[in-house]
C-alpha cells in the first residue's frame, strides 16, 4: 500500500487533470460509474454482508441502489463545471470549481453504499477521492472502489481519481487527515473517528449520532404507524443512525398502540428480560451501544441474552421510565430493538421526546405520527434535529428521496448541536468550491449622501437614515 505522501501527491495530479473535463465529459463518468455499481449491487450486497456480518444482504441490495440509482438521478441534471447559475438582477454570475482531493471514511453499517454515493458526489464535481474504510469491511469497500474505479477510467477519469487503502488502519488515515495537500474530509462513522477529522486542521463535513424519538399521537392511524415502524426499524435490522429508536405515546392511546405492535408481531420485554438485553446491548463504560449487536437480528440479540422470543418477532421492546446511562436502552442501538414511553399529555409526551435526542441525538432526526397541523408545528419547533419527519418512515425518508424530496444520501449533517457545520443531507454543493463574479452596480442612495455626515457625532441614526432615503 502506498504511502500517505504518495496517495496525495496522486490525488493532486489527478485533480489537475480532472479540471481540464466540461460538464459532458463529467456527466458521462458519472453515468458510467452508475450503472457499474448498478449492475453490480447484488454482489457487492453479499459481500458487505459476508464480510461485516451485520445486516441482511437483501436490505444492503437496496440501500445500493439508493445511492446509485437515486443519488444519480438526484444529481445527473446539476451543472458543477463552470458557470452554474447567472442572475441578471443583481448581476452576479456563480461559477463552481473543484475542491481538490478529498479523504473519504466509510462505515461498517453501510460500506458498500455509502462507498457508492460518496464515489458519485465526488466524480460529480471533479474532486479526486481517497478511500478508508473500517478494517471490518475493508474488502467488499475495496471492491466497490474498484468497480467504480474501472468504470470511471474507462469513461474517460483520470488515473487515480479514486484510490482506497487496501490495508487500512488508524495511523495512515490519521496521516492522511492532517496531510497539507488535503482538500476536504467526508466523514462518515464512529464518533471517535469524526471528531478525530475535526481536530486534524483539514476542513470536514461530518456526522451525527441519531437516537431518533417517535410520537405518535392521538390523530394518528395507530396501525398504519406501527405497520411502518416496523418497515423502518427492521431495515438492515436497523443499522442505519436515522432508525427510530424510541415510541413516545400519550397514556390515552397507549393501550391501542401496544395491541396493534403485538399484533404486528412485536415482542414487549419483561423488566428481567430488558435488564438481560441492555447488559449486552450497551457498553457502559463507554456509554455508547455495544458492536456486539449492531446489526444484529432478534434471534441472534435474543440468544445473545439468553431470553426466549417467538420465531416470528419483528422487534424487541422496552417500557421505560426514564432516559439515562443507567437506562441502557434508552440510547441509540443500531439493531431491531425499541424504546417505549408512556407520558400524561401532550406536552410532557414532545418533552420526553426532546429528552432523548439530548442523550445523543441532538440534531439528527426526529418522527411524528399525526394529522393535526397545530401538533405537528408544536412538535417540529420543540425539538433540536435537522429533519423532522411526518408520517414517514425514519430510516428511508431522513435517506431522502423515496418518501420525500430530500436529497438522497448516506452522510446526514446535525448542524451545530450535532457539532457538525451543517443540517444538510450532504451531496455535490458541499463539494464545490462556489466563485462568485460581481459586476458593478451603483447604489444610488448611498452615492448621494455626503460621507462625511457619517463621521459627524451629532447626527443622529435616524438623521441618517432619512438622508439615505430621501431620494427614493
Amino acid at each position: 500500500m502506498a504511502r500517505p505522501d504518495e496517495i496525495i501527491q496522486r490525488a493532486k495530479k489527478a485533480a489537475l487533470e480532472f479540471k481540464k473535463l466540461d460538464q459532458k465529459q463529467t456527466d458521462e463518468i458519472v453515468r458510467a460509474v452508475y450503472l457499474a455499481a448498478m449492475n453490480d449491487r447484488v454482489h457487492l450486497a453479499r459481500m458487505a454482508a459476508e464480510e461485516t456480518s451485520l445486516g441482511i444482504w437483501q436490505h444492503k441490495v437496496i440501500k445500493n441502489v439508493i445511492a446509485s440509482q437515486l443519488v444519480y438521478e438526484h444529481i445527473k441534471n446539476q451543472k458543477t463545471v463552470g458557470i452554474i447559475s447567472e442572475d441578471s438582477a443583481s448581476g452576479i454570475i456563480e461559477m463552481a470549481r473543484p475542491l481538490g482531493p478529498i479523504l473519504a471514511l466509510i462505515p461498517v453499517i453501510n460500506p458498500t453504499s455509502t462507498t457508492i454515493f460518496k464515489i458519485l458526489i465526488a466524480m460529480k464535481t471533479r474532486n479526486p477521492l481517497i478511500i478508508s474504510s473500517n478494517t471490518v469491511a475493508k474488502n467488499c469497500v475495496g471492491e466497490t472502489s474498484r468497480v467504480c474505479y474501472e468504470a470511471a477510467i474507462n469513461a474517460g477519469a483520470p488515473e487515480h481519481c479514486i484510490q482506497w487503502l487496501t490495508k487500512p488502519n488508524l495511523m495512515t488515515t490519521k496521516e492522511l487527515m492532517s496531510h497539507p495537500g488535503l482538500a476536504l474530509i467526508l466523514a462518515t462513522g464512529t464518533g471517535d473517528l469524526v471528531k478525530a477529522s475535526y481536530s486534524s486542521g483539514t476542513p470536514t463535513i461530518g456526522v451525527g449520532a441519531g437516537n431518533v424519538p417517535v410520537y405518535i399521537g392521538a390523530s394518528a392511524d395507530i396501525p398504519f404507524a406501527v405497520r411502518t415502524i416496523l418497515m423502518s426499524k427492521t431495515f438492515d435490522n436497523g443499522s442505519i443512525c436515522a432508525s427510530e429508536q424510541a415510541i413516545v405515546v400519550k397514556k390515552g392511546i397507549a393501550e391501542k398502540v401496544i395491541e396493534e405492535f403485538k399484533k404486528q408481531k412485536a415482542y414487549f420485554l419483561s423488566l428481567e428480560e430488558i435488564t438481560k438485553i441492555g447488559g449486552i446491548a450497551y457498553d457502559k463504560e463507554r456509554g455508547i451501544m455495544a458492536t456486539a449487536v449492531v446489526g444484529q437480528s432478534v434471534q441472534r440479540i435474543s440468544e445473545m441474552a439468553d431470553i426466549q422470543v417467538p420465531q416470528d418477532t419483528k422487534v424487541l421492546i422496552a417500557k421505560l421510565d426514564k432516559v439515562s446511562r443507567d437506562c441502557p436502552l434508552s440510547a441509540e442501538i443500531l439493531s431491531p430493538i425499541l424504546a417505549f414511553y408512556v407520558e400524561e399529555d401532550f406536552e410532557k409526551a414532545i418533552e420526553r421526546c426532546a429528552e432523548i435526542t439530548r442523550f445523543g441525538g441532538i440534531g439528527h432526526t426526529a418522527v411524528i405520527y399525526s394529522n393535526n397541523p397545530e401538533r405537528i408545528e408544536y412538535f417540529s419547533n420543540a425539538l433540536d434535529v435537522a429533519r423532522i419527519l411526518v408520517n414517514t418512515p425514519s430510516t428511508q425518508g431522513a435517506l431522502g428521496g423515496m418518501f420525500n424530496t430530500l436529497p438522497p444520501s448516506f452522510t446526514l449533517s446535525c448542524g451545530s448541536g450535532g457539532k457538525n457545520s451543517t443540517t444538510d443531507n450532504i451531496s455535490t454543493r458541499s463539494l464545490l468550491n462556489i466563485h462568485r463574479i460581481c459586476r458593478r452596480r451603483t447604489n444610488e442612495r448611498w452615492i448621494s449622501i455626503d460621507q462625511n455626515k457619517y463621521l459627524d457625532e451629532t447626527f443622529t441614526g435616524q438623521q441618517l437614515e432619512r438622508e439615505y432615503h430621501k431620494n427614493t
